[in-house]
């Protein structure tokens, strides 16, 4: 007597798959340019139905005037500086602090009270300490960044140390590996989306910190470009930087979740 074993097709039950998620990918793309031209479109009515806003071409020939200028690239540029140097800064320092608070009990005893303490506080409330301690340069800006994005990212990171499975650890342990090992080989790979997350958070709230910080003291940068605009109520201006700070604010994010889907491409999705 002979057995034989029948099995599905190979090319479609493994083909199936990325063709649903070209699909979706596509569809999300096409909502997308949906929802931007949408937006644009309600934005332009809104304009001329009687609110004082600018039209979509009025800004966009705002926007070419200050790059022609070299304004617009100048402010970017001490933005976008200013964002990365806090926001890196931020997120290197709270990844190995939340790793600390979630892998040793000391450490969280000895951290967690004071991180709680500031989360609660808006690094913008600080600022005017900042300023006074650090003078109006660069640094103090940087800082109230580097909070910023640093407690955003800490809790996010520490979550994810104490969301491992038990049972990763402790099967790991049961097989003979040291806490070393089982560190960098489970505890650390089944965090890295919890700290993508925290770093993504960290990065809006990093925008959102840098453009108060600018509008008290800056000599040049988008929020600062939008505070001088404000007095001589030049709305034009105000959008252009408005939309430069989400346009940056998204690339960043987009590759932000690119990174995500790359180092965390072992899990399960849907």
């Amino acid at each position: 007597m002979t057995t034989s074993t029948v099995s599905a097709p190979t090319p479609a039950r493994n083909g199936s798959p990325p063709r649903r998620r070209a699909g979706k990918h596509a569809t999300l793309l096409t909502l997308n340019a949906v929802s931007i031209v949408g937006g644009i479109g309600i934005w332009w009515v809104l304009a001329l139905t009687g609110l004082q806003l600018p039209t979509p071409p009025e800004v966009l020939a705002k926007g070419i005037e200050l790059a022609a200028s070299g304004t617009l690239a100048e402010d970017l540029l001490a933005s976008l500086a200013r964002v990365l140097a806090g926001f890196l800064l931020g997120s290197a320092a709270a990844i190995p602090v939340g790793f600390l608070m979630g892998w040793y009990v000391p450490a969280r005893g000895l951290f967690e009270p004071w991180i709680q303490f500031f989360r609660t506080i808006p690094p913008l409330a600080l600022l005017p300490l900042v300023l006074v301690l650090m003078g109006i340069g660069e640094l103090p800006k940087v800082f109230v960044i580097f909070l910023a994005a640093f407690l955003a990212c800490v809790i996010s990171t520490y979550q994810g140390v104490v969301s491992v499975d038990r049972t990763l650890i402790n099967a790991a342990r049961v097989l003979g590996a040291k806490d070393g090992t089982i560190f960098l080989r489970v505890v650390v790979p089944a965090s890295s989306p919890f700290i993508l997350v925290g770093m993504r958070v960290g990065l809006g709230s990093a925008w959102a910190t840098l453009v108060a910080a600018e509008l008290l003291a800056a000599q040049a940068g988008l929020g600062f470009r939008m505070q001088q605009a404000q007095t001589y109520y030049d709305l034009a201006t105000i959008f252009v930087s408005i939309v430069a700070i989400g346009v940056l604010g998204l690339v960043m994010d987009r590759l932000l979740l690119l990174a995500e889907t790359r180092l965390t491409g072992w899990q399960e999705r849907r």
